[in-house]
């Protein structure tokens, strides 16, 4: 069985080699003012908001008035369960999972404005889908999860862009120390840490075994990040809060 995509056989490669690829301008200026003016419609209901909570059949996760994170942000504002299906982001899933069905279990949307302090310490993204636990099956293709972070605004070395170890994927999933939740710091070099610049449109992928993380904005531009996860059909065993979360593309 043929599972071709738009990936070419250079970017495959280095997804394996490295655990992650960023391909260019994925999206146009229009699609990207469209997520755009999905995320204000975001921020202008979290201003609402004072903690953690449902709103609109999405997960809202705000502390100390400030906006992390929105899950399953499409329930909220359909255009991006729209682009969470595009075919530009599932054929690429689908491609390096090596199925014709993707299950989609994240649709978020990642805010970083200048100065708010929000940071993403150093994981692994198997953690999160219940690695090692009856809720998650790794059926052997690349860890059967596929992330990927479309830019939506300019991701510069000072606004809090991601970071990944290369080739930390190799180590599969490494549990975490059990009283302060973190990755041992003798299971990866940060030294080593490669930081990705992207252009809005622009998308990273990367695997769920894949070790990354993001600084703090210490610019005067925002970062955000829409992100979307396939895992392949046979994996997830786990129900993701959202409205409509979890659906077969």
């Amino acid at each position: 069985m043929s599972f071709d995509g738009p990936l070419t056989d250079e970017q495959i490669r280095e997804f394996d080699e490295q655990g992650f690829v960023v391909v260019p301008d994925v999206f146009s200026s229009h699609d990207v003012g469209e997520m755009e003016g999905a995320f204000r419609g975001l921020s202008r209901r979290a201003q609402a908001i004072t903690d953690t909570q449902m709103v609109e059949g999405s997960q809202y996760v705000v502390t100390d008035d400030v906006i992390h994170r929105v899950v399953w942000c499409g329930a909220s504002e359909p255009i991006l369960l729209k682009y969470g299906a595009d075919r530009r982001l599932v054929s690429m899933a689908k491609q390096l999972l090596e199925c014709e069905t993707v299950q989609q279990l994240i649709n978020q949307a990642h805010f970083k404005h200048p100065g708010d302090g929000v940071v993403f310490e150093w994981h692994q993204d198997s953690r999160h889908r219940r690695y090692g636990t009856e809720l998650w099956s790794d059926v052997g293709v690349r860890g059967s999860f596929v992330e990927t972070a479309t830019a939506i605004d300019p991701m510069t070395e000072s606004n809090g862009p991601l970071r990944f170890i290369p080739n930390s994927h190799r180590a599969g999933h490494i549990a975490v120390d059990s009283e302060t939740g973190e990755l041992p710091g003798d299971s990866f070099d940060a030294s080593t840490a490669e930081t990705v610049i992207m252009s809005p449109g622009s998308v990273a992928l990367f695997g769920p075994y894949t070790i990354h993380s993001s600084g703090p904005n210490q610019s005067a531009i925002a970062r955000r990040l829409f992100l979307n996860g396939y895992a392949h059909p046979e994996a997830n065993g786990r129900d993701y809060p959202g409205q409509g979360s979890g659906r077969m593309l």
